[in-house]
């Protein structure tokens, strides 16, 4: 066991990933000389070189098309974005081309290939910089997408990710690259699709994803105090969904909120609660809540984020309106 970081545990689970296998390769803005934006490839190049660690002029779409491209010809590319923010403009080879190919070829194509980077909100980084495009993504048949809220599952995730033969967007946050956890020493890999149930309870389910997650477990020891029960699901997954998972939890609880950073309309939550109604109708005591951060772009002062994203109290109020 070793205590190691987010940005850590990425470097190692692609490393291991690279050592495994000479198909894998990194690309991207200031992977190799500066060992990323944010130092998740720190070390990579030294070990690797520069055939298979790969910096990139600034242009998503050229180096997107040209991992679709060698990923069809035998190699696993690993593609970093400095934001998810600025995939936008690789969306056409994300969705028209790596998501589709193996369709429209009849299987005679996989695409092996991952998107990884930060997404979503990470403080005072302006409008342009603090969005979260995973249910865009989501929406998209061929493309999986992974949000790790910790470094433990960050790292088997990835080496999942890696390993599978579809194209796999694993999405992390520059507010998590410090965050610290105890991690095996021995090789282990998380498989795509299942749930964590990370806190077990019986008054109400809170199901999230993402960084958010650590807000909903404070909420949950917060409530704990008043004898208020809370289960606590990370979806880990957001396609494919384990809905399997947050059902069972509906069945002891009976109460459903659902907490995510993006916009609400055709959010995740809003899919959920779509799937929910419609399977597990019956189970629930209460209308199911959810909160999102607010229909608007992402504020710059601190003042206005405050009414902008969610927060602790805002949970804690809509927990025990909902019991």
């Amino acid at each position: 066991m070793k205590e190691m970081s987010f940005r850590e545990v990425i470097a190692a689970a692609m490393s291991e990933e690279m050592r495994r296998d000479e198909t894998i390769y990194l690309m991207g803005e200031e992977v190799a000389e500066y060992n990323g934006a944010y130092k998740a490839s720190k070390g990579m190049l030294k070990e690797f070189g520069y055939k298979r660690i790969i910096d990139t002029p600034i242009s998503e779409l050229g180096f997107s098309g040209i991992g679709i491209g060698s990923a069809m010809n035998g190699c696993r590319p690993i593609i970093e974005f400095m934001t998810f923010n600025f995939s936008l403009v690789a969306m056409d080879q994300i969705i028209n081309n790596a998501a589709k190919i193996r369709q429209m070829s009849g299987g005679q194509w996989n695409i092996p290939i991952v998107f990884r980077g930060p997404t979503g909100f990470a403080g005072q980084l302006g409008s342009t910089h603090s969005q979260s495009f995973e249910s865009w993504y989501a929406n998209c048949p061929g493309l999986k997408v992974v949000i790790p809220s910790n470094p433990y599952d960050a790292k088997g995730l990835l080496k999942s990710s890696i390993r599978d033969n579809d194209v796999v967007l694993f999405m992390e946050s520059e507010q998590m690259y410090g965050d610290k956890m105890i991690i095996p020493i021995e090789e282990y890999t998380l498989p795509l699709g299942l749930a964590n149930v990370k806190k077990k309870g019986n008054d109400v389910t809170i199901v999230t994803f993402g960084k958010i997650i650590k807000i909903a477990l404070d909420v949950a020891l917060e409530l704990e105090k008043t004898n208020l029960s809370v289960e606590i699901i990370d979806l880990r997954t957001i396609r494919p969904l384990d809905y399997q998972t947050i059902i069972n939890s509906i069945k002891k609880t009976n109460k459903l909120l659902l907490l995510e950073e993006s916009w609400p309309l055709a959010a995740i939550s809003s899919e959920i609660a779509y799937v929910i109604q419609q399977e597990a109708f019956d189970y629930l005591d209460a209308p199911i809540k959810r909160i999102t951060v607010q229909d608007t772009p992402a504020p710059y002062a601190n003042n206005l984020i405050k009414n902008w994203y969610p927060q602790k109290k805002e949970i804690i109020l809509s927990i025990q309106k909902l019991l």
